[in-house]
């Protein structure tokens, strides 16, 4: 079992990771994310989420686009890998993969990108785009996928599928990756895990309890084995790290209590159909409370909330259960993501290094 990977979810969005008015030292311009990504990089984290945003669908007015940011970061930095996120129905995905494949280049390797079927309608019926039912998003993010895999490993492209067409198209020049280019993808419904299970390298999970979590790893496993293929797993929590329990959760309490309600029932009102509009009822939010909603990926129900001790623990116990890639967000995010990259991720390594000598962890 290789050793766990550390990506952070980059504040391109303005509010920071969290629905609410307590005062957080959070920017979302581009020099914020800059030094943001700096220090994640000298702190030991490996990965880098760049949120895909157009609307400010809870509040959050502003946005920087995620490729293109992460094209400035690329130039910032020098080991630290950049996952784009993207819409299907927004871009086509023959641009798309000539965008990635340039990254590539000009980050040497360093490129990824989050497939994102998208859940905000206004999204795409505000910029005059059609709006597809839930399982209909996913179908057309498979055949994105298919798509750029396609350019990515031939030295012409033919596509036909129900929503994209592609006949004789070169690709060049292809990405410095080829074909271990990384794509991820989240979703919890049935229809993102066959997604995954057929198309996805990494599955991005929500915010879940570590029984939440086995369940969806199981069942993508399955799925996947089905397919001949096999996917890793990333698993989501808001960070926390204080000297003391009794601090951290004092801090996450004014977190919630401080909540922007109408923001929070906005986003809630939002994210309605991609929860519920599934047959089993299971899609992404579908049984949050208004608590989980406060962090918009259900980061606090992971549980990475205590001392640097009680966090290496919890993400021990994330791994043991087959995660293999921890996704933080964090509230200050200066000095709480250098906190999490010098105290949390070096303590983890230790436990990961005694669980595999004893054959724990193989």
């Amino acid at each position: 079992m290789s050793n766990l990977q550390f990506a952070y979810w980059v504040p391109n969005v303005s509010g920071g990771l969290v629905v609410s008015k307590a005062e957080q030292q959070t920017g979302w311009d581009f020099e914020s994310n800059k030094r943001y990504a700096q220090i994640a990089e000298e702190s030991g984290f490996d990965l880098a989420l760049l949120q895909t945003r157009f609307f400010a669908s809870y509040g959050a007015e502003y946005q920087l686009e995620a490729v293109t940011l992460a094209s400035a970061l690329a130039a910032s930095t020098s080991k630290l890998k950049l996952i784009s996120a993207v819409h299907p129905g927004l871009w086509h995905p023959a641009v798309y993969a000539k965008i990635l494949s340039t990254l590539d280049h000009i980050s040497d390797g360093r490129a990824a990108v989050n497939i994102v079927s998208g859940w905000l309608k206004d999204e795409f019926t505000g910029f005059g785009e059609n709006w597809l039912e839930h399982d209909e998003r996913y179908r057309r993010s498979g055949e994105f996928i298919e798509v750029l895999r396609e350019l990515f490993t031939k030295e012409k492209a033919n596509f036909r599928g129900d929503f994209y067409q592609i006949n004789d198209a070169p690709a060049k020049p292809k990405p410095v990756q080829g074909a271990d280019f990384p794509i991820f993808q989240g979703g919890n419904s049935t229809a993102a895990k066959e997604m995954a299970a057929k198309h996805s390298d990494y599955y991005f999970m929500n915010g879940n309890t570590l029984e939440g979590f086995e369940k969806q790893i199981k069942e993508v496993r399955a799925l996947a084995e089905k397919e001949g293929r096999t996917v890793k797993f990333a698993a989501h929590g808001f960070a926390i790290v204080r000297d003391t329990e009794e601090e951290a959760l004092a801090q996450l309490q004014e977190i919630i209590d401080d909540a922007h309600t109408e923001a929070v029932e906005g986003f809630r009102e939002s994210v309605k159909q991609a929860g519920q509009s599934t047959g089993d009822k299971e899609g992404m939010w579908a049984n949050d409370t208004f608590k989980d909603l406060v962090q918009y990926n259900s980061g606090f129900k992971t549980g990475l909330i205590g001392t640097k001790e009680q966090v290496a623990d919890r993400i021990i116990e994330l791994k043991k259960i087959g995660v293999d890639v921890v996704l933080t967000a964090h509230f200050h995010y200066e000095s709480d993501l250098e906190r999490f990259g010098k105290e949390v991720i070096p303590l983890v390594k230790e436990k990961e290094e005694v669980l595999q000598e004893e054959g724990v962890l193989i």
